[in-house]
């Protein structure tokens, strides 16, 4: 968008990354796992909030996903904005990529357990997921009852980059797209990876650039 006394386009989307949580503090493979923000997640949620005031932008609507660490980072943004009464739809699709059998570990445990170059596959590629969940799981959706009415979320075990696209680009395509073409502005608040596939559509970015590229916490894109 042009800035400067120049007419913005008549499109608007702002997205953010959720603030630190306290397992990105803590360097575990977090994935579907509700923890919360950090305190220092708290502080860049409240910052993004003013950035994003200090520049203007307003919005009509609020998409963010079904895990608390991008849900309060959305609220601190919207209370910082003065826009608390919009509406908010948690979408399921906008949740972090699932990482298996690797949620709950530190980054030292699995190198331990499987070794750096695979862990760096899992982490790096675009294709290749991790190893499974068991369906005995605390980490399995079918287990979590934010699920519970939603089939297909609660059939996923793991994902890669590629399958978190897939979830992703329906909703964007039926639901959030055709809202910003009917002139709302929206704010979609969510997470690494499921940005990094909304990121990748919008912009057209290949596999191998894309699996590299990071999305920074909090900064607002």
């Amino acid at each position: 968008a042009r800035v400067g006394g120049q007419q913005r386009s008549k499109h608007t989307l702002v997205l953010i990354r959720h603030g630190e949580s306290t397992w990105n503090q803590s360097n575990q493979f977090t994935g579907w796992y509700d923890c919360p923000l950090s305190e220092k997640g708290h502080k860049e949620a409240i910052a993004a909030g003013n950035l994003i005031k200090d520049s203007g932008f307003t919005f009509d609507v609020a998409y963010t996903s079904m895990l608390q660490r991008a849900i309060r980072t959305l609220w601190h943004t919207l209370e910082n904005t003065g826009l608390m009464y919009i509406p908010i739809k948690n979408r399921w699709e906008l949740n972090e990529r699932h990482y298996g059998a690797l949620q709950g570990l530190d980054n030292q445990q699995t190198v331990d357990k499987f070794g750096i170059e695979q862990v760096t596959v899992w982490r790096r590629s675009y294709d290749v997921p991790p190893p499974e969940c068991e369906d005995d799981s605390e980490h399995a959706p079918s287990n979590d009852p934010k699920y519970k009415n939603n089939p297909i979320a609660s059939q996923i075990r793991t994902e890669s980059l590629d399958t978190t696209l897939e979830r992703v680009l329906p909703l964007w395509n039926e639901e959030i797209a055709p809202l910003i073409k009917s002139g709302n502005k929206l704010i979609i608040a969510a997470h690494g990876n499921s940005l990094r596939a909304l990121v990748k559509h919008l912009d057209n970015i290949p596999e191998e650039v894309i699996a590299e590229l990071n999305i920074p916490t909090a900064a607002p894109l």
